[in-house]
């Protein structure tokens, strides 16, 4: 059953599974091109993060179903008018549909997770406004929702604990709640097994957070009694318990992204190729069976899917992670080999090395100017380390032990590394818009000693 399926007036076909195509990055195969992509990988779905007309009209000409996206900065225009409502559903639906096989239209992205609450107050009122100029229209087989992270739940664990955070108010969520429900929508969420393991993998097993079929590891509820073999399901009844703690119980849900790193830096563990094609592999096994499996919690039920993401995009700020989710490189050819069909047998992870890095690193850390970084773009970078914290330039200082050599690109890395020794417990990745990179390889010379972060 296709996601059209989903909507009212839909016919049967088979199942498919959805990509992200997210475009932050300078270097990345043109609209047509992607969509082609998308074809010849067999993609039922495609997610865009906006409405781009570019690609809407180029999807008009495929059978792809279609997800577009209100962004976050249009919310409270749209929630403020409906006459605003009118004017984004004529430019960016009626402009290409129904030859544009849109079916979603998602308000927002992960607005819980920014401290912004007019933002959250007026979420609902845009979703209601968007619904009622479709219903003006007479259409009524593209639903609205809004994709959350795990983020917005307090606790997960087990996942008959979960409840939604206490700092987003009754105001905001339970109207969110009856909306979904009375438009018989989807709650869309943004669940990654990768960052729960992750943070703890000598006590997590792997196994478990990569959805390996006949591992012999499960996990009881001790209150609901259900028993879960993978940390997805866990994290996707952990919402549905959440949203039956404030009386609705029939509000199915959608996984807006979910997806495995190929690559990462030297601290984030397991972020390799192979982990990451058995993943989608068993994801896409899981998400496509025929009949459904759904969850403990919820079993037989159709979970629509999109895998996160299209391309990897190098433009993506944060830890390494972060630019190495994608199925396909900025060339087009795939990083790992994927059936998104879900036909084949077992995933075709056999052609790719053993994974060296499933365990967390042990020892230090430098973080120093990418090669491939332009010393012309360093200035403000090298500045900007310099102002934080205590003392993280003095050695640059004439005189002191790390002043030569009198090199931008020495200066700077000396700084890049210090600022992250300092400040990667309370968040700061090493990046700096792109122009830095971890390395294991001690930068130090002579007396010069460069601060390290020691794992």
């Amino acid at each position: 059953m296709s996601f059209y399926s989903f909507c009212s007036g839909a016919s049967n076909s088979s199942n498919k599974i959805g990509v992200n195509y997210g475009r932050l990055g300078n270097n990345l195969p043109s609209p047509y091109e992607s969509i082609q992509l998308l074809l010849s990988m067999k993609a039922g779905h495609v997610k865009l993060y906006d409405a781009d007309p570019e690609v809407l009209k180029l999807l008009s000409d495929t059978d792809l179903h279609v997800t577009i996206m209100v962004t976050n900065q249009e919310i409270s225009t749209i929630a403020s008018n409906e006459s605003h409502a009118d004017a984004w559903i004529d430019d960016n639906v009626l402009a290409h549909y129904p030859s544009t096989k849109i079916r979603f239209i998602l308000v927002g992205n992960e607005v819980f997770s920014y401290n912004d609450r007019q933002l959250w107050l007026d979420l609902v009122p845009a979703m209601r406004r968007i619904k009622k100029s479709l219903n003006k229209h007479q259409i009524h087989n593209i639903k609205v929702g809004t994709p959350l992270a795990m983020d917005a739940l307090e606790s997960t664990f087990p996942p008959s604990s979960a409840r939604f955070r206490s700092g987003i108010p009754a105001e905001v969520i339970v109207p969110l709640m009856r909306f979904l429900n009375s438009s018989k929508s989807f709650f869309f969420v943004d669940v990654y097994t990768y960052f729960p393991w992750s943070v703890n993998p000598t006590n997590m097993s792997l196994d478990y957070a990569l959805m390996k079929s006949g591992i012999n590891e499960t996990y009881e509820d001790p209150v609901s009694g259900l028993t879960y073999t993978n940390l997805l399901d866990q994290m996707l009844d952990s919402v549905h318990f959440a949203m039956q703690k404030l009386g609705f119980d029939n509000i199915r849900v959608a996984i807006a992204e979910t997806g495995w790193p190929h690559d990462g830096d030297f601290d984030e563990p397991g972020a390799n190729a192979y982990n990451a094609a058995t993943y989608v592999s068993n994801l896409v096994a899981k998400v496509t069976s025929d009949p459904p499996i759904g969850t403990p919690a919820k079993p037989g039920i159709e979970i629509p899917t999109f895998v996160f993401s299209l391309y990897d995009e190098n433009q993506k700020p944060g830890p390494g992670t972060e630019r190495h989710w994608g199925l396909l490189s900025n060339t087009g050819s795939p990083i790992y080999e994927v059936d998104l069909t879900g036909t084949s047998p077992e995933n075709n992870n056999t052609k790719l090395s053993e994974p060296s890095n499933n365990g967390p690193y042990n020892g230090k850390i430098w973080c120093v100017v990418a090669s491939t970084a332009s010393p012309d773009d360093l200035g403000p970078a090298l500045e900007f380390a310099c102002r934080q914290g205590n003392g993280t330039c003095d050695r640059l200082a004439p005189g002191k032990e790390c002043y030569e050599p009198i090199s931008i690109v020495s200066h700077a890395s000396y700084a890049f590394s210090s600022f992250w020794a300092q400040f990667r417990s309370s968040g700061a990745s090493c990046y700096f818009g792109g122009l830095a990179v971890q390395t294991i390889t001690d930068p130090g010379h002579g007396s010069c000693e460069f601060p390290s972060v020691l794992l």
